[in-house]
């Protein structure tokens, strides 16, 4: 009985745990503002010509990283809205990395942005899932929003439409 007590505290405490690392949350759908931000470092992926990128080539910019796959229904359907998040001109300090996970070959990628019609996006892949590990996804899509230091403030676990008035004029504050 006491192992059981036991077990059931460990669970307490991790579920507990975190939730208190999240904190401020606002009213928009599955955005999760940190309570402190998160410093990244290390952060690669690479690109269509399997270039290494840092994201700190993107130093003084704010970064929307998304992850996904071709294969995740919930990130097709948000795919649109996230190419129109990088050309809204009131977000002119704003970059958005789509970073493909699902360890397929580029051409499907590519084909995927050409069925949706994706104008101002380029394609970036993490192919061995490192830093997917890195971010601790628990699912796709989630999209990861650093600031201009470099520093995850929050993220979105799920899917939402990003071009939402609330969230645009949220984002706006961090540009």
């Amino acid at each position: 009985m006491k192992l059981l007590s036991y077990k059931f505290f460990l669970v307490l405490i991790y579920l507990i745990s975190t939730v208190i690392s999240f904190a401020d949350e606002t009213d928009i759908k599955n955005l999760l503002i940190h309570k402190q931000n998160k410093k990244l470092e290390n952060v690669t992926f690479t690109d269509v010509n399997d270039k290494i990128i840092n994201l700190k080539d993107f130093k003084n910019k704010l970064v929307v990283i998304n992850f996904w796959a071709t294969w995740c229904a919930p990130c097709r359907e948000e795919m649109p809205s996230l190419d129109k998040l990088q050309n809204l001109k009131i977000l002119n300090n704003l970059k958005v990395i789509p970073i493909n996970v699902g360890q397929e070959k580029i051409e499907k990628s590519v084909d995927f942005f050409s069925e949706l019609n994706i104008k101002n996006l380029e394609l970036y892949f993490d192919n061995t899932i490192k830093l997917a590990k890195t971010f601790s996804l628990r699912g796709l899509p989630t999209t990861i929003i650093v600031n201009k230091e470099g520093e995850e403030f929050a993220r979105i676990v799920g899917s939402i439409d990003f071009s939402d008035e609330k969230f645009i004029n949220w984002l706006s504050k961090y540009n």
